[in-house]
């Protein structure tokens, strides 16, 4: 595949088949990940790979957030076991962090270029037809999803990407044309 395929058919998908994502294509998108551009060579990006067990700890975490928002108990119970089981369930999950720099500039840096690596990780996913959806929000520093994770003091978790086999890929979303947000100067 091109990469402005990739870059075009690129899509969050929700739904994936049961297929296991392979060690060998995970290793893939992670060497394609570890490429991103990174002022200084600081290469502050850190993959962790969660196999099932790794996934239901994080699956509770995210539910036990959800179920805050849930009056009755039985109800908000029930919240925390269909997160936990549909995250175990995922074909692969991918948590991303980067090393925190006590530098704010150097900080900033390391944020972007991890970013660019999830990037990369979702491109060569697409290539090697492979579906992604992209995590983030405040459930990245919950003790909980940390724990599940197994990310250490001196790290942030800045994503979860899931991977796998798509069922199906949705249409694409309007975006405004480059030439919308683009000024020109002399």
């Amino acid at each position: 595949m091109e990469l402005d395929d990739a870059i075009r058919t690129r899509r969050s998908i929700k739904r994936f088949t049961d297929r296991a994502v392979t060690r060998d294509e995970i290793e893939r998108v992670l060497d394609a990940a570890v490429h991103a551009p990174n002022h200084r060579l600081t290469q502050p990006w850190r993959f962790y790979v969660l196999g099932p067990d790794a996934r239901r700890a994080y699956g509770a975490a995210l539910g036990a957030r959800k179920a805050k928002k849930v009056d009755d108990p039985e109800a908000a119970r029930a919240v925390v076991a269909k997160v936990e089981a549909a995250e175990a369930s995922l074909p692969a999950v991918i948590a991303v962090s980067m090393v925190v720099d006590e530098s704010p500039e150097i900080r900033e840096e390391d944020y972007a270029a991890t970013m660019m690596a999830v990037q990369n990780l979702m491109l060569t996913a697409t290539a090697l037809g492979l579906g992604s959806h992209l995590k983030t929000g405040a459930v990245m520093d919950d003790p909980r999803a940390r724990a599940a994770v197994g990310v250490p003091d001196g790290e942030r978790v800045v994503a979860i990407v899931q991977l796998g086999e798509p069922v199906e890929a949705p249409p694409d979303k309007p975006r405004r044309p480059a030439s919308d947000v683009t000024t020109w100067r002399a």
